[in-house]
This record gives C-alpha cells, sequence and structure tokens, in this order.
C-alpha cells in the first residue's frame, strides 16, 4: 500500500471539503510551513498515511479457503534457520558489557 504523496504526478481529479476551526487551520498551516510544503500536500500526506495505518491496523481479514490453508500452514511451519538473528539475540547490549 504506498501513499498518495509517493505518487506526486497521479492526476487529483476527486475533491474532499473540510470545514476547520481558526485555530485547526493555523495548526495545519504551521506544520506544512515547517516541512516546506503547502496546506493541500500537507494534510493529504498526513492523511493518507492514517488512513493506511488504521487499515493496516485491522485485527479481522477475510480468507478464502485456500488462502486460510496457506496461511495457517505458514504459522505452524517452524521458523527458518536465521544465523544473523540468533547472533544479534547472543549479543550483549553495549549497557550489559
Amino acid at each position: 500500500m504506498g501513499t498518495m504523496a509517493a505518487e506526486p504526478n497521479r492526476l487529483r481529479a476527486e475533491n474532499i471539503n473540510l470545514r476547520v476551526s481558526r485555530s485547526q487551520k493555523a495548526l495545519i498551516d504551521r506544520a506544512a510551513e515547517a516541512q516546506g510544503r503547502n496546506r493541500s500536500d500537507f494534510m493529504l500526506d498526513v492523511a493518507c498515511r492514517a488512513a493506511e495505518s488504521v487499515l493496516l491496523d485491522q485485527r479481522y481479514f477475510n480468507l478464502d479457503k485456500e488462502q486460510f490453508r496457506r496461511f495457517s500452514a505458514m504459522l505452524d511451519a517452524p521458523p527458518k534457520s536465521n544465523p544473523r538473528l540468533t547472533r544479534l539475540l547472543r549479543t550483549k547490549a553495549p549497557w550489559e558489557k
């Protein structure tokens, strides 16, 4: 899933209108300016990232029989050997040395 901000050349053919308070507009404008962006680009990027986060955080997903079989097989399979991870887990943290 990529954000709309990651696709700057995509034609923007739809409108979204919002009513905001003066303080909300000022806050958004200050944040956009801090990133060197205009209000629309800033709001679109932030809204798309928030929307992706909501969708990625869903705990329920629907699988057909074959997808569920493959998913279950992946969960049931023993973990693959990962020497780099093993080495990392055996390494003492700098504050433990």
